[in-house]
């Protein structure tokens, strides 16, 4: 069977996000208007890693930015935590907040909470900021009412220096999912894959493997079609199924059909396959980069990793 794809590349409009090096270019006041709302209500990180220049991707100016926090005062620091709203906070019921945040919080639900939620929210919110002095940041872009609530119960009990590494590290991780809604990341990331057959002790040729993309990773039955493939001789696919303007952040599914590949090389296994069809679900935070996310299955056991 050839491999059929059906994603198509970015959108028009997402595709015209300034690039790396078109960014590089820019005097500093555009490349401060450009990135400034990257860190929240903190234009001063942008214009200090404007002084790293020239940038070859994304991640460079991520990283320049990092570093520039890093290297921060603590003041400077602590004034940053606190730029950032309470999460299902004052700020968010009066509608106070930056578009950035605004979105990035209905994304995990918390623009939909029932009262008793809404209560329980607004009591973390003052324990954390009663230890703490700072609000709890989370990057809950991609995260569950669940997730927060977890992160919540734990990173309470850090100390106070433990935690304020902690806020920074988030901080980061936010601005790197802004920096992609208005930059164009680099086109060099890809994604492949290799299925092993380790009841046999070797690749598993010819098997049929499909990908999706989650359309929205919090309902599993909105999803597309990237592409539906066959494993060559070496248990691979002869190219990969998404790279450069299609790889882009999110949530994917590959399907393994291991029990019709184990039928048709003769392994014996139960009336009822004990697995049929192996789902592999996993998210995509770096367009710039390799991901490879391979499979070693038998008929009774499956695992997987994060290689490169």
């Amino acid at each position: 069977r050839p491999p059929t794809h059906t994603l198509k590349p970015l959108t028009t409009q997402m595709a015209e996000r300034p690039t790396a090096d078109e960014l590089s270019q820019l005097p500093l006041k555009d490349f401060v208007r450009q990135l400034g709302g990257v860190y929240e209500h903190s234009p001063w990180v942008a214009e200090r890693a404007y002084s790293r220049r020239p940038f070859a991707s994304l991640s460079s100016i991520a990283d320049a930015m990092g570093q520039a926090l890093e290297e921060a005062s603590e003041e400077e620091q602590l004034a940053l935590l606190n730029a950032h709203p309470d999460l299902a906070g004052r700020a968010a019921i009066s509608g106070e907040m930056t578009s950035a945040s605004t979105e990035e919080q209905g994304q995990a639900g918390l623009d939909e909470l029932t009262p008793s939620e809404m209560e329980l929210f607004t009591t973390l919110n003052e324990q954390y900021r009663a230890k703490f002095g700072f609000p709890f940041i989370l990057a809950v872009r991609n995260a569950t009412k669940n997730t927060i609530l977890g992160a919540f119960e734990a990173r309470v009990r850090n100390s106070p220096r433990d935690e304020i590494a902690e806020c920074l590290r988030q901080v980061n991780k936010i601005a790197w999912m802004r920096l992609l809604q208005v930059a164009a990341p680099a086109p060099t990331g890809f994604l492949t894959c290799h299925v092993l057959d380790t009841a046999r002790g070797c690749p598993a040729a010819g098997m049929r493997v499909t990908l999706h993309r989650l359309v929205s990773p919090l309902e599993a039955t909105r999803r597309e079609l990237v592409g539906d493939f066959r494993t060559n001789r070496d248990g691979r696919l002869d190219d990969p199924p998404m790279r450069g303007p299609t790889f882009v952040p999110g949530v994917y599914e590959w399907t393994f059909y291991v029990g019709d590949y184990f039928a048709r090389v003769g392994l014996q296994v139960d009336g009822q396959p004990f697995l049929g069809l192996v789902p592999l679900r996993f998210g995509i935070d770096n367009p710039e980069t390799h991901y490879h996310v391979p499979l070693l299955v038998s008929p009774w056991s499956y695992s997987t990793y994060r290689g490169s």
